[in-house]
């Protein structure tokens, strides 16, 4: 690692010259919310605005183009199951370049039929990641194509730091960079730009908890990798850091924190509900390690930025993420009462239910469970409430009323 020739401020240059004309600039708004959480100033940085819906393209464009023109005619060929591969199928058509994508089998229709529009030609091989990157590889011995990847080349991190170069421009006074972070090309990017042109700032990388291959390998002082992971957040689940990246982000980030899997559904339904963005569990990352860790534990200085890696999200997905973040967030309550099997005793329980100012939204009624007397019946619950503490008042009224109740977590 210590022999790898570090990125410096001129790539970082014709990056951002080669990619103007064509990258959007994603713009920054600002979170009252997150601002009063923290004490500090948080702006949010959208990069799920940016074209394919991650700053993927940023990378991959970057690669690509620099490409000599005699790999150019072999074509390009990448594995991923989503963002990666949207990012060089548009980067790709945008060069006149053919694209060859190998996507696992159980890779999301939206994601699929996207990078399809993009201008791929899209194979499912294999029911994980790895296995498409095997399929990729021998594609690329086969035809010569030039394998694309993800996160583990000075291009395509010289890419992605066109992101810091931006957020300079439009906050000048930033004081520390939160980035959510998977084989660490963003973050390297990241804290390369910052280092150079504003050494002062903080770059603080975030990852899953159930996916967090960077604390270990940093610890380490080499990429270790995880023997397992198990996250929503699948565009950071990277179970080995990349050694370019890692170069990088061992000399010039601040550190890196973890997040587990409520804060990252809390996160996203709070972009929703508050930012007004749809976001991705991973992109959501930074977000999540501010709604849920210390200014302290960050080591946060003001302004703050969070980036929004991506938007990309299954719309069924996101349907049951929006459920798990409710219920993280304490604005759902799933319980179980006991009740009297005589008529009227369920429209008693709704009646106290409804006085508590609680919302019905799911209900199930049975009298078979083998722990009730003859005489009883149970009542499954799952309702709606304005947050932990109007939850706490549900319950206190309810046993208050004379009812056995069981919270289901």
């Amino acid at each position: 690692m210590a022999a790898m020739e570090l990125i410096g401020p001129d790539r970082l240059e014709a990056a951002a010259k080669l990619l103007e004309p064509v990258i959007r600039r994603t713009p920054l708004v600002a979170s009252r919310v997150l601002s009063e959480r923290t004490g500090f100033e948080v702006r949010l940085k959208c990069e799920n605005l940016q074209r394919t819906g991650s700053f993927k393209p940023r990378g991959a464009y970057n690669r690509i183009a620099n490409l000599p023109e005699r790999d150019r005619k072999r074509g390009v060929v990448a594995a991923s199951a989503g963002n990666h591969a949207q990012g060089v199928a548009w980067a790709a058509s945008s060069l006149g370049i053919d694209s060859t994508v190998f996507m696992p089998v159980g890779a999301s229709l939206p994601k699929l039929v996207a990078t399809r529009s993009y201008g791929a030609t899209v194979y499912q091989v294999g029911e994980t990641i790895e296995q498409s990157l095997g399929a990729a590889l021998e594609f690329a011995e086969r035809t010569g194509a030039t394998l694309i990847h993800p996160f583990d080349h000075p291009d395509i991190v010289a890419g992605q730091a066109t992101a810091a170069l931006e957020l300079l421009e439009q906050q000048p006074d930033v004081g520390t960079v939160l980035v959510p972070t998977g084989g660490g090309g963003l973050l390297a990017g990241v804290a390369i730009a910052l280092h150079h042109l504003a050494p002062r700032v903080r770059v603080v990388g975030v990852q899953a908890a159930q996916a967090a291959a960077w604390p270990g390998s940093l610890a380490a002082g080499k990429p270790v990798a995880l023997d397992r992971m198990s996250t929503m957040a699948d565009g950071i689940a990277v179970g080995l850091p990349g050694a370019v990246p890692f170069a990088h982000v061992a000399e010039y980030a601040t550190h890196v924190v973890t997040v587990d899997e409520d804060a990252l559904s809390s996160a996203l339904l709070l972009c929703m509900e508050r930012a007004k963005l749809i976001v991705e569990p991973a992109g959501a990352a930074a977000v999540a390690a501010l709604m849920t860790l210390s200014p302290e534990q960050l080591g946060l200085e003001g302004p703050v930025c969070a980036i929004l890696s991506g938007g990309n999200v299954d719309p069924l997905l996101l349907t049951r993420l929006i459920g798990h973040g409710l219920g993280a967030a304490g604005r759902y309550l799933v319980l179980r009462v006991t009740i009297s099997d005589r008529p009227g005793s369920l429209g008693r329980l709704l009646a106290e239910i409804g006085r508590t100012g609680a919302s019905v939204f799911e209900i199930n009624h049975s009298r078979t469970g083998a722990w009730l007397a003859v005489d009883e019946a149970e009542v499954a619950l799952t309702l709606e409430t304005r947050g932990p503490t109007h939850r706490e008042d549900v319950l206190d009224a309810l046993r208050e009323a004379g009812y056995v109740v069981r919270v289901q977590e």
